[in-house]
């Protein structure tokens, strides 16, 4: 009987996908689902991969037709599924087999569930997967994080259905316990603030030049054939020329102006704040996404805070420069975040690595990557992307376009959190002294913290009376 190189439970729209790119990679490929009549239906529209999947509708029958040492690759909804899937399959395993978890999880979970196998035989992975339903199916971004023992079992399939750039593959090990999910966080971190830039451009344009939404998106697609060329800028590109079919009005027109979220940009910002690092970009994105929720709130305040937004006087250069400057720091800011995970729970991440295999596959991949992935290479000073040559030349000239598109927007009272946050953020780092002291004046004059004085090392107080 032929056995299954590694084992899929969970035929949703990613799980599915990455079966069948694994089937058609040549790989056999074990199938199962908690609803059993999902899985006929499935086989049936593998069509000639069907060959290279076999089907189990039990558990026990699912484990079985896998080669040992065994990979299951669970694609289910994160939290306390999760923990009672490992629960139940665990009694079914020996030892060399893995368990992967290739959901959106909490790198907090994936490490506690890590610790908990530990010893027992059985491997733990945490998998980030970033591209959706066509890179699941084409070529995903992976990121991995476990031990070397399941990184030698899982490396030649993943690196065999994983996007490629330069032909080399968008998967990597990125190292224990929770680092892929971490590292997939920030991804999804940097793509809030992504999207959130782009959108912040578009009402620039929209509510401040009086631009139409076509108009607004053959600018996109005029700027994703230089610098900022990315899979979102493309899509914008492409969203903001479509029409609707009912309407004859733009599609962008017809949709209500509230993002859903489903919590990895909120766990970034959670997260670096836990290890002393700043997300503004991010946040930024965060917030919006709350606000745009509160459409009843924003449609009373309307009138009461009205202002005229029109006639903003932005030429295209400066906001295709500003949109760049934004691009920029918010993944210096999202690396950074990775810099200080990797010290504080001993991962040793490779963040050049890390920006190469989201070149190709994931929602981020962008001609920026190639570059930032280059600066790390020729290793910056302090690890920071900010100080690297290259980065560093590509601000100067970028940067005085966001301060001006900033500018400009709060003069006119229109909103741009993210692409703000950036500018505060590089601002603040860029200034050999700061405002704390009187923080620290005030601290040590209503608490008695205490300061350090610049003229002497140590610790000391001053008589404030």
């Amino acid at each position: 009987m032929t056995q299954a190189d590694i084992g899929v439970y969970g035929l949703g729209t990613m799980g599915s996908a990455l079966a069948l790119n694994m089937a058609s990679k040549g790989f056999t490929v074990a199938v199962t689902n908690r609803e059993t009549d999902w899985i006929a239906p499935f086989v049936a529209e593998a069509g000639s991969l069907a060959d290279k999947i076999i089907p189990a509708e039990d558990l026990k029958d699912f484990v079985a037709a896998l080669k040992t040492p065994r990979v299951i690759l669970f694609m289910i909804p994160s939290g306390a599924p999760m923990d009672a899937m490992i629960d139940t399959v665990t009694p079914l395993l020996e030892d060399g087999d893995t368990i992967i978890d290739g959901g959106n999880a909490d790198f907090n979970d994936t490490r506690r569930r890590a610790a908990a196998m530990a010893g027992t035989g059985v491997h733990f992975v945490g998998m980030g997967v970033s591209g959706g339903e066509e890179g699941a199916r084409n070529g995903p971004s992976m990121m991995v994080g476990g031990s070397d023992h399941s990184w030698t079992q899982l490396r030649p399939m993943v690196e065999a259905i994983a996007a490629r750039f330069n032909d080399a593959p968008c998967v990597a090990h990125l190292g224990p316990d929770g680092a892929g999910h971490f590292v997939k966080t920030v991804h999804n971190g940097i793509e809030y603030a992504d999207m959130q830039m782009i959108a912040e451009v578009y009402g620039l344009l929209r509510d401040g030049a009086g631009m139409g939404a076509s108009q607004i998106g053959a600018l996109f697609e005029r700027w994703n054939a230089g610098r900022l060329s990315s899979f979102l800028t493309e899509i914008t590109a492409k969203a903001l020329q479509i029409t609707d079919p009912e309407t004859g009005q733009p599609m962008v027109d017809m949709i209500v102006d509230q993002a859903g979220q489903k919590g990895t940009g909120r766990w970034t910002v959670i997260e670096a704040l836990k290890l002393g690092q700043s997300a503004s970009s991010i946040e930024g994105a965060v917030g919006a996404r709350a606000w745009s929720s509160e459409r009843e709130v924003r449609r009373q305040a309307d009138p009461i805070f009205s202002k005229n937004a029109s006639g903003l006087d932005l030429s295209e250069d400066t906001l295709e420069q500003a949109l760049l400057a934004g691009r920029i720091l918010s993944h210096a800011q999202g690396f950074r975040i990775l810099q200080a995970a990797s010290e504080g729970f001993d991962w040793s991440l490779d963040l050049a690595r890390t920006a190469e295999i989201w070149r190709a596959g994931c929602i981020i991949r962008s001609a920026l990557l190639d570059d930032l992935a280059s600066a790390f290479r020729a290793d910056p000073p302090m690890g920071h992307l900010i100080l690297a040559p290259d980065i560093a030349a590509d601000l100067k000239t970028s940067l005085p376009a966001l301060r001006q598109t900033v500018a400009a927007a709060v003069s006119a009272g229109l909103p741009v959190p993210s692409l703000s946050g950036a500018l505060q953020w590089i601002d603040s780092l860029s200034r050999a002294r700061g405002t704390t002291d009187l923080i620290q004046a005030q601290r040590d004059f209503f608490g008695h913290h205490g300061f350090e004085r610049t003229d002497r090392p140590g610790k000391t107080h001053a008589d404030w009376s």
